[in-house]
């Protein structure tokens, strides 16, 4: 079986799942190439309205797989490989006019904070738990996550996770603003499916380009960012279906 399913719908929802149950869903490089091909292939359809993001089993992400960690003959290849590789799928996705939306059904660990930090719309369940987990086996952090953690939370929050290694639960998560719904898991997929459906009512390319510029803000001075901000809405001031949406509102 595949170690990532992917596909996409008729209405232009791209699913993205991680399907390794057994190890916990943790990345390796067989996880890391399927994530790498399902976000070309999103970034190559230009039907794809909005991705939504999920694993199978009781864990949505262990974080990086401990176990081929351990057994890499070249273990600075093998970190630098799974790195590299996952990191360049991170940055597609930061960079997509696409909302994404994930579901969160349990734990949440280490690299598995970086894909979490990927959506812009998160729903988790009272069983999810978040942990940084990287000091535990004497490693820093990646997958962006201690750039994004930061940004999420907040520096002081994000030190106790990434330095003093503290495991929030469901409820906290919510309150620092690490997830956005917190609901029974017999109702995540309900939740998650209503902010689908809400965002393809939406005209996607504002929505998409939204999401884009608020992630890239982060990277850019004011002035140049402003300078992307004229362009794009420039640019989507020209289509029909935006001078459709004007006219109507105009009456």
């Amino acid at each position: 079986m595949s170690s990532v399913i992917f596909g996409v719908d008729d209405r232009g929802v791209a699913s993205i799942e991680l399907n390794r149950p057994s190890a916990g869903n943790a990345l390796d490089l067989e996880v890391a190439g399927g994530l790498a091909q399902a976000i070309t292939s999103i970034r190559e359809n230009a039907d794809v309205r909005v991705v939504r993001l999920s694993s199978t089993g009781k864990i949505f992400c262990a974080g990086g797989d401990v176990r081929a960690m351990a057994a890499a003959s070249d273990r600075p290849r093998f970190l630098a490989d799974l790195a590299g590789s996952i990191h360049r799928s991170l940055i597609a996705l930061d960079e997509l006019p696409v909302p994404i939306v994930a579901a969160i059904q349990g734990p949440v660990a280490g690299a598995g904070l970086g894909l979490l930090l990927a959506a812009d719309y998160v729903a988790a369940t009272p069983a999810s738990s978040y942990v940084a987990a990287y000091s535990m086996i004497g490693l820093s952090p990646d997958c962006g996550v201690s750039i994004g953690l930061p940004r999420a939370i907040g520096m002081r929050r994000a030190l106790q996770m990434l330095v003093l290694n503290e495991r929030i639960d469901a409820s906290t998560a919510l309150a620092w603003g690490l997830v956005d719904a917190v609901v029974e898991l017999d109702e995540l997929a309900t939740d998650v499916d209503g902010v689908v459906s809400l965002l393809l009512d939406r005209q996607t390319s504002a929505v998409g380009q939204a999401r884009r510029l608020v992630r890239a803000s982060y990277q850019r001075e004011f002035a140049e960012h402003l300078d992307d901000e004229a362009l794009t809405i420039t640019r989507l001031g020209g289509t029909e279906e935006v001078g459709a949406l004007l006219s109507s509102r105009s009456k």
